[in-house]
């Protein structure tokens, strides 16, 4: 399964230019608790970091700074981790885990944003793969019980 089936292909998106406070506006108008920051390059976005809803509380608000004299850029995590829409779904989770990440931009083969896979994403699927099992094996059970004398 390639993470480019599964990935949400609607992302909020902000430039880095943009204040603290408008991506925390963007965020709450499009109830996410991420935006994923972009820079355009020949008419792609290009993902260049995160902002959480997290980052803004612990990291802007606790420390008494005023939310509109920070740029996202400079509030963003700077260690962003991509994967490519063509990876692997397990591979993606595997990544995820090492990074200890929530949330994964996905990108295309010219490094522009095409989705964003979440934790959530990840269990949504599972529980659908999961219930479809349980599915299979009643449907099972049902016939073996229907053929026994």
């Amino acid at each position: 399964m390639r993470v480019g089936e599964f990935c949400n292909r609607e992302v909020v998106v902000i430039e880095e230019e943009r204040s603290v406070t408008e991506a925390a506006v963007v965020m709450r108008e499009y109830h996410v608790g991420d935006v994923v920051i972009v820079r355009m390059e020949y008419g792609k976005q290009i993902p260049v970091g995160i902002l959480t809803d997290r980052d803004i509380a612990l990291g802007i608000v606790a420390n008494g700074t005023d939310p509109d004299s920070v740029s996202v850029g400079d509030a963003m995590s700077f260690n962003l981790t991509t994967v490519a829409e063509d990876d692997d779904l397990m591979h993606v989770i595997e990544v995820m885990r090492e990074n200890g990440i929530r949330r994964v931009p996905v990108i295309d083969s010219s490094e522009a944003l095409v989705g964003i896979l979440t934790v959530d994403d990840l269990l949504d699927l599972l529980s659908e793969i999961l219930i479809d099992l349980a599915h299979l094996v009643d449907r099972q059970k049902r016939r073996e019980t229907k053929t026994r004398p």
